[in-house]
């Protein structure tokens, strides 16, 4: 039976994501067998990967992340258990890699949480016949006593896995003693005595002006903190959009990269009420010279080089803030390169016919944007397929030719109503192109569309939207000095060299 670590934390955001990734590179290059998890993952970031059986369903960004960090295939055993919030108190239910239903939080626990924890039980316990080590990723905060009759990710986790608990606070924040004591002293005792060491994360400054704390924190509990990490961002993709700007607020992503402000370009993006999959975004971000500021939707366009928009969890109601709050006359007035990708390809198009279907209501069609000549008609059965495609360059990605690998996670079909470019052209028998046969995406000089997310991942693609934007405003493109180091070993490095993990017995 394999050994299990579970990477739990006292908040959201105090950096459980990256630990478990670097521990599973740091094990991987080691030489071991080792897997990530975590039972449940409430996110609107997903990835489409296979199931067991062969089939395809979805898990949440980390996990696919933390698979590709140990070097494993990802499967849904991976996060047997989804929740995508959808708003309105709702999130859809995705067991086992397949979207169930849409439920509100006391309906999910009420009626489907037995469902979940057999889903988790039976995933981990295929995960540990196969491998070695697990590192598994708790949720939030470990210490919540109102959620631990129920707290899949991190009670319940670490009492069928026997799980040996390492305890991650945040400095950044201020107070991560506090958390740390407290959190220990809010366990259940069976937890509690799990605890093997704890670890601090986002610290600055000089490490030894953290003596006493450690030392009185030691004492007081019992438990060793086991690594001081400094603060260091490997470049993983975030799991939550706890990492964004508020809504309302105007914040601004890949400041730091050392190009001055009048040779940079601005890549807006539209801060819809029910944001979904923006890591999407996060490859334009590390681009030198390259800003992606997210924006209101009242927010004036001025000042930006290109638009992007991105996936949704709810296409039409994040179609109707848009129009409310004047963002679709802005759009259609703006002259630079748009892209659209999932939600924001439908929202580009003509109309949505039967809308009621993603839960709106009896509305039957909704006008989109009108910057694309297609229509998408929702329907019940959700398409979650990783994709292949071959990129023949057209609009903003003008130049881009070869294969691209993303992912679809959409529910609906976009088709044309017009003639129109499409990016991804099927291919006949004889080898011509069959832009009717496909409904991936179509193109205008300056707007495209499409469901593949995972888009800019691609360098063809990324390269061409970048010298796109550069070139739509007369600006050159500066160099890119050196390569980028991988993300996961930079993450493997941050772990090992600044924790002592001989008291986790790895």
């Amino acid at each position: 039976m394999a050994r299990t670590v579970l990477v739990a934390g006292t908040a959201s955001h105090v950096g459980k994501s990256t630990v478990a990734a670097g521990l599973c590179r740091h094990l991987a290059d080691r030489g071991v067998d080792v897997a990530p998890y975590k039972a449940q993952n409430m996110s609107n970031n997903a990835r489409a990967v296979a199931t067991p059986d062969g089939s395809t369903g979805e898990i949440g960004v980390s996990q696919y992340v933390q698979a590709r960090a140990a070097r494993v295939p990802p499967t849904t055993d991976h996060n047997p258990v989804l929740l995508k919030p959808r708003g309105e108190g709702e999130s859809q239910l995705v067991l086992g890699g397949e979207a169930v239903g849409h439920y509100a939080a006391g309906e999910y626990y009420d009626e489907h949480w037995d469902d979940a924890l057999a889903a988790a039980e039976a995933s981990h316990e295929r995960l540990a016949a196969d491998h070695d080590v697990i590192v598994a990723e708790g949720a939030g905060s470990l210490a919540e006593p109102n959620l631990h009759h129920r707290d899949l990710s991190n009670v319940e986790t670490a009492r069928f896995a026997d799980a040996d608990i390492l305890l991650v606070g945040d400095i950044e924040r201020g107070g991560v003693f506090a958390a740390l004591v407290g959190s220990l002293e809010l366990l259940p005792d069976d937890l509690r005595e799990r605890v093997a060491g704890a670890v601090i994360t986002k610290f600055r400054g000089d490490r030894s002006l953290l003596a006493p704390g450690i030392e009185d924190f030691e004492d007081r509990t019992g438990v060793p903190i086991l690594g001081v990490l400094p603060y260091d961002d490997p470049g993983l993709p975030e799991e939550d959009s706890v990492s964004l700007p508020a809504a309302g607020e105007r914040a601004v992503r890949g400041t730091d990269d050392g190009v001055p402000d009048e040779r940079a370009v601005t890549v807006a993006v539209p801060r819809f009420p029910r944001l979904s999959n923006f890591t999407d975004l996060e490859p334009l971000a590390r681009e030198p010279g390259v800003r992606v500021a997210y924006r209101p939707l009242d927010a004036a366009l001025d000042g930006a080089d290109a638009v992007v928009l991105p996936g949704t969890k709810n296409t039409v109601d994040d179609l109707l803030a848009c129009r409310e709050a004047g963002f679709d006359a802005e759009l259609r007035s703006f002259e630079g390169p748009v892209v659209g990708l999932c939600g924001g390809y439908q929202m580009l198009g003509e109309r949505i016919t039967n809308a009621a279907v993603e839960g709106t209501g009896d509305r039957e069609t909704v006008p989109g944007f009108g910057l694309l000549p297609v229509e998408t008609r929702f329907r019940r059965d959700k398409r979650v397929e990783p994709v292949t495609r071959d990129l023949r360059g057209v609009g903003p990605l003008a130049g881009a030719n070869g294969a691209v690998t993303g992912y679809e996670i959409h529910m609906g079909r976009t088709d044309p109503v017009a003639d129109v470019a499409r990016p991804f052209p099927a291919v006949t028998d004889d080898g011509a192109a069959d832009a009717a046969a496909d409904p991936d995406g179509a193109a205008t000089a300056h707007v495209l569309g499409t469901y593949l997310h995972g888009l800019f991942e691609n360098a063809t693609a990324r390269e061409a939207f970048v010298d796109s934007v550069f070139a739509a405003a007369g600006r050159e493109r500066p160099a890119r000095e050196g390569g980028t180091a991988d993300p996961y070993d930079r993450a493997a490095d941050l772990v090992a060299t600044h924790c002592d993990l001989s008291a986790l017995g790895l």
